[in-house]
């Protein structure tokens, strides 16, 4: 049974629809109204497109799009540049795309991010969806319009927010995924626990073996109560203005630590999960409540649980260099440090201007 989450969002509202079956049976019922009698482009990756592009293909043909075709890149987050970008520019005028056509990001987060950008600039923007294959992507990054590519200089610097018409999640898309990628956004989905859920925290901590089993049952329950959590998240703040902010809970951190190393040495759930690390610990540098406490022992014990790493290695960087790059973040605002620190499991808040030093301790205790 298909389960839909709606985003009313005024003038630019759409669904996630979630169903085991989509690129089995290469048929999806909400795609005809968005795809029916257009040309469609296909956007995904090296590692995606050899297991679902033929499948979307056949999905999109089948719910009535006037032409298909597609084009890929290398998987990874080095490959979102700009150069990607103004690669997958030049694929789409020699696919003869107009204002009309679809884009379809097939893949993970790096996919959706970089497609969902082409499709905001392509032309002035036209349409795109999410057709999301990593579980990073089903519960967090193909929701709420974030698109962006990156710079040098640090993660997401070049972007726009640009709704999609439909997402897409299929979980059996986590049975093609390898274990590191798996709890990769295993991160993800402790993020939401800690920020707005509390109930979701102490269920997590009762089904990692069926978790890490993805078990059809668990995944899906989970994929749809993160999707629910964000889908709340984007209705009060489309923009980032507010509260949306607490979806970033840890990314600076964990942001820094990807920028640093290359975007090779670490996941970015694994670098999520020592940037919560850090953010916990930061908390309780600022104000040691018992709450606090008990949040960063169960967080500890939940990333263990789930073989994720809550701390790095000196040799990858030096804590001023961690910190150095923070400053670079989008969330780094007149000078000062801008950062989510959560008060206890299912809360967090908006700290507006953190000193340097406790943030700099914080990195240096998760730092062997």
């Amino acid at each position: 049974m298909m389960r839909t989450i709606p985003i009313p969002i005024y003038n630019r509202a759409y669904d996630i629809v979630i169903q085991d079956t989509f690129f089995a049976e290469s048929a999806c019922p909400a795609l005809g109204p968005h795809v029916s009698g257009r040309a469609c482009f296909i956007v995904s990756d090296s590692t995606v497109a050899p297991l679902y592009a033929e499948s979307a293909t056949r999905m999109l043909q089948a719910a009535g799009a006037d032409s298909v075709t597609q084009t890929i890149f290398p998987a990874g987050e080095e490959s979102k540049t700009h150069s990607t970008l103004c690669g997958l520019y030049s694929a789409a005028v020699e696919a003869g795309l107009d204002r009309k056509s679809v884009v379809i990001a097939l893949g993970g987060g790096v996919v959706g991010d970089t497609a969902g950008f082409l499709a905001a600039s392509y032309m002035r923007g036209i349409d795109y969806i999410q057709m999301s294959t990593s579980l990073v992507a089903h519960v967090d990054s193909s929701i709420g319009g974030k698109t962006a590519v990156d710079l040098p200089e640090g993660k997401n610097l070049i972007g726009a927010f640009h709704q999609p018409k439909l997402v897409m999640i299929d979980p059996l898309t986590l049975r093609t995924l390898d274990d590191r990628q798996l709890r990769c956004g295993l991160a993800e989905v402790v993020k939401y626990g800690v920020i707005l859920d509390a109930a979701l925290f102490a269920k997590l901590e009762t089904i990692v073996p069926q978790l890490l089993a993805r078990d059809a049952e668990t995944c899906m329950a989970v994929i749809q109560r993160c999707c629910e959590l964000k889908a709340d998240v984007v209705l009060e703040d489309e923009f980032d203005n507010g509260l949306r902010a607490i979806l970033n809970y840890g990314h600076t951190f964990g942001h820094a630590l990807e920028k640093i190393t290359g975007y090779r040495l670490y996941t970015h759930g694994e670098a999520i999960a020592i940037g919560m690390a850090m953010a916990a610990d930061l908390a309780i540098l600022v104000d040691a409540t018992e709450a606090r406490r008990e949040l960063r022992t169960r967080q500890d014990a939940l990333f263990a649980a789930l073989g994720l790493p809550t701390r790095c290695k000196r040799s990858d960087g030096a804590p001023e260099q961690i910190l150095a790059a923070m400053q670079q973040d989008k969330k780094y605002e007149q000078g000062k440090n801008r950062l989510i620190v959560p008060d206890g499991i299912g809360t967090v808040h908006m700290q507006p201007d953190v000193p340097s030093a406790p943030i700099l301790e914080a990195i240096r205790n998760r730092c062997d």
